[in-house]
């Protein structure tokens, strides 16, 4: 097994790094540049930001922002939100970003991974693939865009494996029914990726034991865990974190 990375996650809004749950409820949790130099510090594999707001207003990542957090880590940084062109996407990574991570913009032009996968590598691209449960869904899950506001009538699961065929090097499934409540992983969602795609999964949206981040790799099969909550609020150490899955047998980087 290939070490897990632990990837803690900037949600951005209005130059401040905020958490909420289920996508609603936002509360601020502090300055992006001082968790980004805590985070790296603390030994963090990866680090993401994503900038909630940026589709729902209509426009692009705050450029800023990024040259702000990437100036003051080595880590490689995720950055999402808003991000819905081949310019868009040249613009985050000249900031600093390593990678870029679309949801609705890849959803309503799936050509757009596809070009940028070609241009960038696919190791630049990860999507992100938020859910919610839907009966009528073939596998249950549906996927929604526009900051979880917008149910598409489309199953996430055959999403996921569309978006591997267009060349995504990551895919980073989230469950509206998980996130920021502390609860767990949503796992049957994350294995349901992992299952249906063989590329790098992000488990993402509802850390709050430490047994999740341990459950998230044995039952999820994801190979980044991802949180906000646990960590912005220092319920947790990321080196916490790594020496309880490193003693439960688990290959991390200490």
């Amino acid at each position: 097994m290939d070490k897990i990375k632990i990837m803690p996650c900037l949600d951005m809004k209005e130059g401040r790094v905020v958490k909420g749950v289920h996508f609603v409820d936002i509360k601020d949790a502090g300055d992006p540049v001082e968790h980004a130099r805590f985070y790296q510090e603390e030994g963090a594999d990866e680090l993401a930001m994503l900038d909630i707001a940026a589709t729902l207003e209509n426009r692009t990542t705050r450029l800023e922002w990024v040259n702000n957090v990437s100036g003051v880590i080595d880590i490689p940084l995720t950055v999402g939100g808003g991000i819905s062109s081949l310019d868009d996407i040249e613009q985050v990574l000249e900031a600093g970003a390593d990678k870029v991570s679309m949801n609705s913009a890849a959803v309503k032009n799936p050509d757009l991974v596809k070009e940028a996968a070609k241009r960038y590598g696919p190791q630049s691209i990860t999507v992100a693939i938020d859910a919610r449960r839907n009966p009528e869904m073939p596998s249950g899950f549906e996927l929604v865009i526009s900051g979880g506001n917008k149910p598409v009538g489309k199953d996430a699961i055959d999403w996921a494996k569309q978006c591997q065929e267009l060349g995504a090097g990551c895919l980073l499934p989230t469950s509206m029914d998980g996130d920021g409540t502390l609860k767990g992983y949503d796992i049957e969602f994350t294995r349901a990726i992992a299952d249906a795609a063989s590329l790098p999964i992000v488990a993402s949206g509802g850390a709050g034991k430490l047994e999740d981040f341990y459950t998230a790799v044995i039952q999820g099969k994801a190979n980044i865990l991802l949180a906000a909550s646990v960590f912005h609020f220092r319920t947790f150490r990321i080196r916490q974190v790594k020496e309880y899955l490193r003693d439960r047998g688990i290959s991390v980087h200490l």
